[in-house]
């Protein structure tokens, strides 16, 4: 007892003198001073080390607890570099973008349960900076750029403010804002082709703002080109999308499979002006003909975004004065009890399946020119190509890569679903007008495509309200991968033409 007491005041006294109790050879003493620490958020300051010859004679006075701590550090440090060891480039990939890889028969987190968690924020004591990350976060499967996480100083003896809420999206599955997440999307209708005009000089059509949907649905159109719907839920940062055009009936129903608000500017007047007109489909339709209830000063020309463009490509959907209009038609802002969840996506972990086909290039209509496949005519040859570094199918079409207008962003999604549907002409007696149908409702064959990989099963979609819901082949629901999905509407009597390598 005596001597603990002596070996206590040693210490007192070396403390108040500034002495540091630690052998010199101390796992945490580098160079005569302090290392940091790994482990604190804002590491520790390193000291002088000061009077060498007290410190150990204050060692050799307490040597058997400096022997247990030298021995204890010793471990530390031996466990420090086991797990400090440079890992592989698999691993150490996985890490930064914090993917771990399903089971096979992946347990996965059906989002339909609808668990939300509190939104990150770095909450900072006055005068203190908040430790940025080390390295750029990503979306967990898209490959765009997280925004970093906001901060916000403590507040002084106030009550601590409830946390904003996320949720995963039904739409891709990452998570967002909850406001985001609750709320009505909209579907936009896009023109697709080489040219923004019928005439051989016209320039080159860009999409505005395409690169910002969460699902993209294509199907062929007169003329056997393909058009394309854009389904936006996050559009806040957004002022204009376009050029918009006209509408298709079957874009319509696929429009109402997300609960969404159908946007277009004129439409196919068969069997789309007897749809559009009714309660069944809340729509913001630009004045034209056939449009009983048409909104003309949301949508506007401009002729500066695609100089020279033809008629047809000038017109743009101002996204700015989406909430008023949305106010005047008094419709819900938020989904619907009719809403359904039909995408199911994986938590946050990659759905590998790893004994599905390997596929890292496809093509809807094939590569030879056809009268009914994906706009195979004038060399467009629309095709996926996927990218294994950053788990994304890119488009291409017409040779190029596909990109958006807005931003030159390259055009990548994460899942791509080929849904088979039965297709016939509306107008077989007059070839010229070309006008189509697609059976997008019942079920039918499908093509899913993630990681890399093709599963093959079917598409089911119950009602105009029903989501589309997808099945493998042993009935089980495909499990789809965070992040951005281009479906498209493939002519069943022309699948045929569907290549994959």
């Amino acid at each position: 007892m005596k001597k603990l007491i002596m070996l206590l005041v040693v210490i007192l006294v070396l403390a108040l003198s500034g002495c540091s109790i630690l052998p010199e050879d101390s796992p945490i003493l580098e160079g005569g001073e302090y290392a940091e620490m790994s482990g604190s958020a804002n590491g520790n300051k390193k000291k002088n080390k000061k009077n060498k010859d007290s410190t150990e004679e204050s060692v050799e006075a307490s040597s058997e607890e400096a022997s247990q701590e030298s021995s204890s550090q010793e471990e530390s440090t031996e466990a420090t570099k086991e797990t400090s060891e440079e890992p592989s480039e698999e691993i150490r990939y996985a890490l930064e973008k914090d993917w771990t890889e399903l089971p096979e028969g992946g347990e996965t987190n059906p989002i339909i349960e609808r668990v939300s968690r509190d939104k990150v924020i770095l909450v900072v004591e006055d005068g203190q900076e908040p430790t940025p990350p080390e390295t750029e976060e990503y979306s967990e499967l898209s490959g765009e750029k997280k925004p970093k996480p906001q901060t916000t100083k403590k507040p002084v003896e106030e009550e601590e403010e409830e946390l904003p809420q996320e949720l995963q999206s039904y739409l891709t599955g990452e998570w967002k804002d909850l406001e985001i997440v609750n709320r009505r999307s909209i579907a936009v209708m896009f023109p697709n082709g080489y040219r923004a005009g019928s005439a051989n000089n016209s320039p080159r059509l860009k999409l505005y703002g395409i690169s910002k949907a969460s699902i993209i649905y294509e199907a062929p159109v007169e003329g056997r080109i393909t058009a394309l719907m854009g389904v936006f839920e996050d559009y806040d940062s957004l002022d204009k999308l376009g050029p918009a055009v006209s509408a298709r009936d079957y874009f319509i129903y696929q429009a109402m499979s997300t609960d969404s608000i159908f946007i277009h500017d004129g439409l196919i007047r068969m069997g789309t002006e007897e749809l559009v007109n009714t309660d069944r489909v809340d729509a913001i339709s630009a004045p034209t003909a056939g449009v009983i209830d048409g909104v003309k000063d949301v949508f506007f020309a401009n002729e500066t975004i695609i100089p020279d463009a033809g008629k047809g490509y000038t017109d743009y959907f101002d996204v700015t004065k989406l909430k008023e209009t949305i106010e005047a038609k008094e419709y819900a802002t938020e989904h619907r009890e009719s809403f359904e969840q039909g995408f199911l996506f994986a938590n946050d972990a990659l759905a590998t399946y790893p004994n599905a086909p390997s596929v890292t290039k496809i093509w809807p209509g094939g590569k030879l020119k056809n009268n009914g496949g994906y706009g195979n005519f004038a060399n467009m040859n629309p095709h996926f190509e996927y990218d294994k570094d950053h788990h994304l199918y890119y488009r291409y079409q017409f040779g190029e890569l596909m990109v958006d207008g807005m931003n030159n962003k390259k055009m990548g999604v994460t899942n791509v679903v080929l849904k088979i549907c039965h297709g016939e002409e509306r107008t077989p007696d007059q070839p010229k007008l070309d006008y189509l149908a697609f059976r997008v409702h019942g079920e039918g064959e499908c093509y899913v495509f993630t990681n890399g990989r093709m599963i093959h099963g079917t598409w089911k979609k119950n009602s105009d309200t029903s989501a589309d819901y997808l099945y493998d082949e042993e009935g089980n629901e495909i499990v789809l991968n965070q992040g951005k999905t281009w479906v498209c509407c493939v002519w069943q009597e022309y699948q045929d033409f569907i290549l994959m390598e």
